[in-house]
Parts: C-alpha cells; sequence; structure tokens
C-alpha cells in the first residue's frame, strides 16, 4: 500500500503504534525522537491535521549552533522567543531578549489560562501550567524603565559607532585612526563630548599638525566627523554613552533556584532609533565574544542571545562591519554562546551569516506582491528537501504555527517539520509599569549602574590643557617647534614628552592619576575595533 492509499490515521496512543501514519510523518517523528534534554516546541502538522504524539523539539546542546525567527508581522515571532527563552531558563540556561514592542516583560510573571491557552495545550498535548521565570530588565541609557545600560566610547569602538553615525568607508577609517590617536595619548574616550573634544582639537590650529601625523587623515573628514557627532547629540543620543558602563557578563547569570536569568533589554523609548539600538546589541554580543573563555561544545549554552529585528542591523552596513559580524557569528559558538536573529524573511540576513544558523523556526509568509512572491520563492530554497509543498505551506500557516528544522544530536538538519507551536506558560503580554518599576529597583545590579558618572577624562584634559595655555605668559622669544624641543631630553622622558604635546605638564599629573590609564600604551581592540576590557 502506498501513502497516499494508507488509510486515515486515528488518534495514536504513540509513534510506534500508528502504522497508520503515512511513511512521511514516521520518518518525520523519527528524525525528532531526541534521547537527551530538549527543548518542546509543538505538534506537528500533516494534512490540516495536528498529531500530538509527534513532539517536535531542539536538542539542547544545539542551541548554540544559532538560528532563525523569521515571519510576517503578526504571525507569532515573539510568543515562539518567549517559549523557547522560557525552557532555557528552566534547565538554568541564562538568556537575552531584546523588548522591541515592549511586551516581553510578562515572561516574569505567570500567564493567565483561558479558552484560546486550554485549546492549544490540548491540541498539542502539552500541560501547561502558569509560571514565571527570573528577570532583570534594562533599559539603553536609562531611557525606560529598566536598569540603564550604558557603553564608553572607547569600548564602543570605532567601527560600531561609525554605524551609528552612518559614516561611509572612508570616514570609518578616519574614525579609526582618530581612535588610536586618543588611544596613543591617553586620552579616555568615555562619552560623546570626549571624542568632540579631540576631534575639535584635531582640527583647531594647534591639533592640525598632529593630524598630519596620524596616516593622512584630512581636515575635510575630520569635519564631518564632527558634525555627524553634533547632530548625533542633537537627537538626544548623549545617555547611551558614558559611565558606569555595563558589564555584560552580568548577561549570564544564574537565579538562585537554579534558572537561568532572562535579561530583558526594553528598546521600545528607542523605536525611532533603529540604527542605535541594533548597533547597541551588537556590541553586547561583540563584549560577550572577546571576554568568555573557550568552551568548545557543551552540555547546555552558557547563554542564547535573541537579536530582535535583524534586518537594521544589516541595512546600509559595510562590508568591514558585515565581516565582523559574520566572523563574530562564526566563532562565538565555540564560546558556549548561540545568537537567534529574529526578522522578517531570511533574505534579510546576509547568505554568509544565515549559513551559520542551524536552527530555523520560520512562521507564515505572506504572497500579495511580486515581491512578496520572490522573497517566499527565495524562502523555500533555503530549506533542505521536504515532502511539504512549502510555497503553500507558508502561505497557509496560522497564528502561533510554524516550519522547523533544527540540528539533531549529531549536528545534522532534521527533516522540514510544519508544527503548532506550544503556548507560554508566563504571561503573554507586559507586566504592570509599577511591578515593572518595583522590580527594576529591588534589584542588586540598581545600584550599581542607576545613576551616571562623570570622571575626568578626554574632555576634561583638553579643555585643562586649553586654560592652562590662556592663562601662560606670553613668551618672550618665539617658542620650538615641538619636533626639537624634545632632542635633548633622556630616553626614559620620551613617553612623556610625547603625552605633554597633546594635553600639557599639568594635564599629564592628572593623566597619572587616573584609574586604569595607561600612557602611551594603544588599547588593544577587537574584531569590531571594541575596547577589550579587564573585568
Amino acid at each position: 500500500m502506498t501513502d497516499s492509499e494508507a488509510p486515515p490515521a486515528k488518534a495514536p496512543e504513540g509513534v510506534s503504534g500508528a502504522p497508520a501514519l503515512p511513511r512521511p510523518v514516521l520518518e518525520i517523528a523519527s528524525g525528532y525522537a531526541f534521547t537527551g534534554p530538549a527543548l518542546d516546541l509543538g505538534a506537528l502538522l500533516w494534512d490540516g491535521r495536528c498529531l500530538p504524539d509527534v513532539q517536535i523539539r531542539i536538542p539542547l546542546p544545539m542551541l548554540n549552533r544559532h538560528g532563525l525567527v523569521a515571519g510576517a508581522t503578526g504571525t507569532g515571532k515573539t510568543k515562539t522567543l518567549q517559549l523557547i527563552a522560557e525552557q532555557l531558563s528552566a534547565q538554568g540556561v541564562p538568556v537575552f531578549l531584546a523588548d522591541v514592542k515592549g511586551d516581553v516583560s510578562g515572561i516574569s510573571a505567570p500567564g493567565q489560562e483561558n479558552d484560546k491557552v486550554r485549546t492549544r495545550a490540548g491540541e498539542v498535548r502539552q500541560e501547561w501550567t502558569p509560571a514565571g521565570f527570573p528577570c532583570e530588565f534594562y533599559a539603553l541609557g536609562g531611557m525606560g524603565h529598566g536598569i540603564p545600560v550604558r557603553a564608553t566610547i572607547t569600548s564602543f569602538g570605532p567601527v560600531l559607532l561609525s554605524k551609528v553615525l552612518q559614516l561611509n568607508q572612508t570616514q570609518e577609517q578616519s574614525l579609526g585612526l582618530i581612535f588610536h590617536y586618543a588611544d596613543q595619548k591617553g586620552l579616555e574616550l568615555v562619552d560623546l563630548k570626549d571624542l568632540r573634544a579631540v576631534v575639535t582639537f584635531l582640527t583647531s590650529d594647534e591639533g592640525k599638525s598632529e593630524l598630519k601625523g596620524i596616516g593622512g587623515l584630512s581636515t575635510a573628514t575630520a569635519g564631518v566627523i564632527l558634525r555627524s557627532l553634533t547632530a548625533f547629540e542633537a537627537q538626544g543620543m548623549s545617555p547611551f554613552f558614558g559611565e558606569p558602563e555595563f558589564d555584560t557578563s552580568e548577561l549570564s547569570r544564574v537565579a538562585g533556584d537554579g534558572r537561568g536569568t532572562v535579561s530583558v533589554l526594553e528598546l521600545p523609548a528607542v523605536q525611532d532609533k533603529p540604527q542605535l539600538f541594533s548597533t547597541f546589541l551588537m556590541w553586547l554580543l561583540a563584549d560577550l565574544f572577546h571576554d568568555l573563555p573557550e568552551v568548545g561544545d557543551v552540555d547546555k549554552p552558557k547563554l542564547v542571545f535573541f537579536f530582535d529585528e535583524a534586518h537594521l542591523l544589516f541595512n546600509d552596513a559595510s562590508k568591514a562591519f558585515l565581516d565582523a559580524i559574520t566572523q563574530t557569528v562564526r566563532l562565538i559558538r565555540s564560546k558556549g554562546v548561540g545568537v537567534f536573529f529574529v526578522t522578517q524573511t531570511p533574505k534579510d540576513v546576509p547568505g554568509d551569516v544565515l549559513a551559520q544558523l542551524g536552527n530555523r523556526v520560520q512562521h507564515a509568509l505572506r504572497a500579495f506582491t511580486p515581491d512578496d512572491q520572490k522573497a517566499l520563492k527565495s524562502t523555500v530554497k533555503t530549506f533542505p528537501n521536504s515532502p511539504y509543498d512549502l510555497e503553500e505551506v507558508l502561505t497557509a500557516l496560522g497564528t502561533g504555527e510554524a516550519v522547523v528544522t533544527v540540528l539533531s544530536e549529531k549536528g545534522a538538519p532534521t527533516p522540514v517539520a510544519a508544527t503548532r507551536l506550544r503556548a507560554p506558560e508566563s504571561l503573554m503580554g507586559p507586566v504592570d509599569p509599577a511591578a515593572l518599576d518595583r522590580a527594576v529597583q529591588a534589584s542588586p545590579l540598581y545600584g550599581r549602574y542607576a545613576e551616571a558618572v562623570d570622571r575626568e577624562s578626554a574632555y576634561e584634559k583638553l579643555t585643562e590643557r586649553e586654560a592652562q595655555a590662556a592663562s601662560s605668559p606670553a613668551p618672550s622669544a618665539p617658542a620650538e617647534p615641538a619636533s626639537s624641543r624634545g632632542r635633548g631630553r633622556k630616553a626614559d622622558d620620551q613617553d612623556s614628552s610625547v603625552v605633554e604635546q597633546v594635553v600639557g605638564s599639568g594635564v599629564f599629573k592628572s593623566l597619572a592619576r587616573s584609574l586604569g590609564t595607561q600612557i602611551g600604551r594603544e588599547i588593544t581592540r577587537s574584531i569590531f575595533g571594541t575596547a577589550r576590557r579587564r573585568r
């Protein structure tokens, strides 16, 4: 008897006892019959019916092989993230979630049972129990309800900052030279006014000689960078850069009961600044990358990072930026970190990055326009061979349904499976703002990061130098050029003389007092140009 001649399947008591199921269904079922720990996604959909005995799962050790959650608006991507995050937390894995729409905070509170939840749980044979999960809430620069997340300009680095400032490739390279100069001269770039002060100095009459000595940076390009910084500040971006800088190791915390902490970064307040928040997320990932030790293949991930609205990261990105993303995604797996990109269609993600994503949860796509139809065909081509007519299935999926393929315990792709997904057990919506504020202020991290600190850095040092120059009496004779003033000095004074050319002897003393400053030593930077910090 062929598959098409097989009688309709009854409600089977188990896959092994269901010979009436078509052969493709049995093959799919065997592809997801994992023996080790796994996350439960839902039940198989076949021929318009939900088969609860065929459970679709993701092996826990494969979560650091990265993934993609895609689908049109309103198809249930956010609830899929919530479902996966809950189960990761329950198995002791910390999770990072970017909350772009402001509705993920409910993961901290038990869900509310209703007819829809009961129906879905019955369809997929889920033992649904309301549960909240340990959470920390963050907000970029304190714009929102969460604990402020800030980065110093030095740590952010020239490559990521160029993306935020929308600089072209030449300007990006020039900004890198400016960072190189500041590193060498011991001018700490903590916030935007520090970088603006350094660029202003380099474009001044006094600083032009310095400008010529750092690789041919033109005055015109420096001026463009300065204008971009000024416009950036005028848009209210200053709060995102400064101190205390957020320590990304906080994202890897485990609660006292052994569950992984879910770190929710609230982004609704910066929805109109997409370049900023997408690039800031990349900074978090890059900082984790160069701080975490190599661990190789692990029984469960050290952290799973969900990168929402991923297309914003790749829009108008330079080749250097895309190369750095690809390298980070490729290498961070060996540090036990899994990265899931969340976007509308796979074509939003460059091919080199997409090739690194072993787990796929594809929600419904629309095909209303020729462009939609082209995107649909392109998406179908990214899946392994399948008994489904994927063009038809992907346009017919309902909310909370998806086409799934993951990596098996052996690292091979599993069969493509249309899936009716489980219902999250936490609250599917935002928590009350007052409750959220109470949770934030009760966090042990609140006192560490809540108040901004403005210590002495490049702006103050250059301002002090300018004030000293203005108050100094005019010399009776023309001063010797800087290049000849130090010729007679001893060799062991050469390093300090380099700094004095920039900041003056008075500021040199303050530099020596600054914690962590190493005069004349350039900061070591990662593939993104982000500074390597000592914890």
